[in-house]
């Protein structure tokens, strides 16, 4: 059974996730410290509960998800993977952060592409992936049956729905995503989100005002 911590981090409020498994091994989603502080206090977790990092899997790649992408990589030497039609989000990460004001050092390269439908295997536990544009070109959300939960990054989010106002977003594709991926999920399924509080798929079903009737 897998485990999964999160974290919430950066100016945007931006959630983290340490996916991990009996043996220790674990992925990192969506890193977003900023501050020192933030990669202190992240770092200082991975420690403390002896995890062995495997890999940085993002659901997307605007700024406020890879900001502590690089200090990871430079601290455990693990690989960093997005799908690939998040290159040019990622490769506009600089511009993003200089027209908000912020000061952002290296920019990360991604090592792999993460693909729609193909599993990602962490020791004896799998999450499924899918491909859920809208928000961003290439936004892939990870879903665990064992454990009932997606974490679906900036796609859906409790009583909402991610921004399709960015480069490359589109709110027919968006909502598109969430009906054939998310909502053919179990009610009972935990959605992680990106940003906010935790809800269910069956709660999103009757309450969000973005997907009714």
């Amino acid at each position: 059974m897998l485990n999964v911590h999160f974290f919430t981090f950066n100016a945007f409020s931006e959630n983290t996730y340490i996916i991990s498994n009996h043996k220790k091994q674990c992925w990192i989603v969506d890193p977003g410290m900023y501050e020192q502080r933030e990669t202190d206090e992240f770092i200082s977790f991975i420690e403390k509960h002896q995890l062995q990092p495997q890999s940085i899997i993002n659901t997307h790649a605007h700024l406020d998800h890879i900001f502590g992408v690089q200090a990871l990589i430079d601290k455990y030497g693990i690989p960093f993977g997005i799908h690939e039609l998040e290159l040019p989000v990622l490769a506009r990460g600089a511009d993003t952060a200089a027209m908000f004001g912020i000061r952002f050092g290296n920019l990360p390269k991604a090592d792999f592409f993460i693909d729609h439908g193909q599993p990602l295997q962490l020791g004896d536990d799998m999450v499924s992936v899918f491909l859920t544009p809208g928000h961003s070109p290439g936004s892939i959300s990870f879903y665990n049956a064992d454990g009932k939960w997606v974490i679906a990054g900036d796609v859906l989010f409790n009583g909402s729905i991610g921004r399709t106002d960015l480069p490359g977003g589109n709110f027919d594709t968006l909502i598109d995503s969430i009906r054939t991926y998310l909502f053919t999920l179990p009610d009972d399924t935990t959605v992680l989100s990106g940003h906010g509080s935790e809800t269910t798929i069956g709660d999103e079903k009757k309450y969000n005002p973005f997907l009714k009737g």
